[in-house]
């Protein structure tokens, strides 16, 4: 069952929803034309669906899709997920993860792939064009792996296959990632993931200071949860290597990486362009882990081009 509400003045119009569970209620934007190819973003940990810039979003339906972004289960305006078990020991699963073995956790990747899954049945979407960005790209993987049927493309952004020793993120990142979803007072919280996006972010691609504040109020407005962004981080840890889901997919991929990037050094965009048959491999010379307006053009440009390639 899904709940509307349109906008038609707005340009492109878009169209507002939530659909409810079982498992969870999601909530998600639809923007563009219906009539138009599906592009559907899936965001990173913690990530709300506005961490997709509006202005980004309107880039790519100026190139003939029709976007659809949503939030996650555990973040921003879509349902949280009430644990029945004991939380599990981190360190046990940091520990497995680099062993590149599954773990039990309260949900994994794939429970959030059929969550997307979900989105496109009750939009009547029997096939989509897929960009994941960073724990995005990994339920991608998972999804186009998984329902191959239902993956037309894959854009994979500043993502990893998860698999074991591959070189960390910056500890000052992590630190701020977790800091940023401990308890605290709002004005606290929001500050602190403001300093966590600037970090993300590189000097050569600066987000001015008022699209930094802009995002984070938004996201304080729609809600902030660090229970469910640990739950999320359980999920990536306790799914462990991806490269088996890797091996399997047959959607045409495109890989893109930004070469300033801290929280998923390149290598792990190489290992996920090596891991996928046929994947094809574009670094971008000074892109941090975000989306940085300057470079909103040229990421549209990139993934119209994959999307409307010949035979895909």
């Amino acid at each position: 069952m899904s709940a509307w509400v349109d906008d038609p003045a707005s340009e492109p119009p878009v169209r507002r929803g939530r659909i409810q569970g079982p498992p969870i209620a999601l909530a998600y934007e639809d923007w563009g034309n219906r009539a138009a190819p599906p592009l559907v973003l899936i965001m990173g940990i913690g990530a709300q669906m506005v961490l997709w810039p509006d202005g980004f979003c309107k880039a790519l339906t100026a190139t003939g899709s029709r976007v659809i972004r949503y939030d996650n289960r555990d973040v921003g305006l879509s349902g949280r997920f009430r644990m029945s078990t004991p939380a599990p020991s981190m360190w046990r699963l940091a520990m497995r993860a680099q062993l590149g073995l599954r773990t039990q956790v309260p949900y994994t990747l794939d429970d959030m792939a059929d969550d997307a899954l979900r989105l496109l049945d009750t939009l009547n979407i029997p096939q989509a064009h897929v960009v994941g960005m960073s724990l995005g790209g990994m339920i991608g993987q998972v999804m186009a792996a998984r329902h191959p049927c239902r993956v037309r493309t894959l854009t994979l952004m500043s993502t990893s296959t998860n698999q074991p020793l591959m070189p960390p993120p910056a500890p000052r990142l992590l630190w701020k990632m977790w800091r940023g979803s401990m308890p605290a007072p709002a004005h606290v919280r929001q500050a602190r993931i403001k300093s966590l996006l600037h970090a993300l972010g590189t000097a050569q691609y600066p987000v001015p200071d008022s699209e930094l504040e802009h995002i984070v109020r938004t996201m304080g407005d729609r809600g902030l949860d660090g229970e469910g962004v640990r739950r999320q981080v359980w999920a990536v840890l306790g799914t462990g290597d991806l490269r088996v889901y890797c091996r399997a997919i047959r959607a045409p991929t495109l890989v893109i990486h930004g070469t300033g990037d801290r929280m998923m050094p390149l290598a792990a965009g190489r290992a996920v362009a090596r891991a996928i048959p046929g994947a094809r491999l574009r670094l971008i010379p000074g892109m941090g882990h975000d989306l940085p307006p300057a470079l909103w053009p040229m990421l549209a440009r990139l993934i119209a081009e994959h999307v409307g390639a010949p035979g895909n």
